[in-house]
């Protein structure tokens, strides 16, 4: 059993940035994959970036060059660095985690309540 808490959101302009933490409790010794979810009021949730235990990382492509995932295994923490942010990117991010590897497909049955960005423009 895995319990997520995300934090660092907030509001930011245009432009700005923000770093997404993620907190794995009760995380077990098993393999997982990581990932960040973002969902908008009226909108279908996206994944956004997801990465194996050993930090091969995958982004969606409207992400791509502008936000960077990391873990660090010994803190059972998350990492999305998001640079470059724009309105677009307003959503409650959420992240995920998933056993085994990310690939083919992972199941993510374990998630956070989210945090949210807004991006004003």
């Amino acid at each position: 059993q895995v319990q997520l808490v995300e934090s660092g959101g907030g509001s930011v302009q245009a432009g700005g940035s923000l770093t997404l933490s993620c907190k794995a409790i009760s995380y077990t010794s098993r393999k997982y994959c990581m990932g960040w979810f973002r969902q908008d009021s009226g909108k279908e949730r996206e994944g956004v970036a997801s990465i194996d235990e050993d930090g091969t990382t995958r982004y969606a492509d409207s992400v791509k060059g502008r936000f960077t995932l990391s873990r660090d295994n010994a803190k059972n923490t998350l990492y999305l660095q998001m640079n470059s942010l724009k309105p677009e990117d307003t959503a409650t991010y959420y992240c995920a985690s998933a056993v085994g590897y990310c690939d083919p497909q992972a199941d993510f049955a374990a998630w956070g309540q989210g945090t949210q960005v807004t991006v004003s423009s």
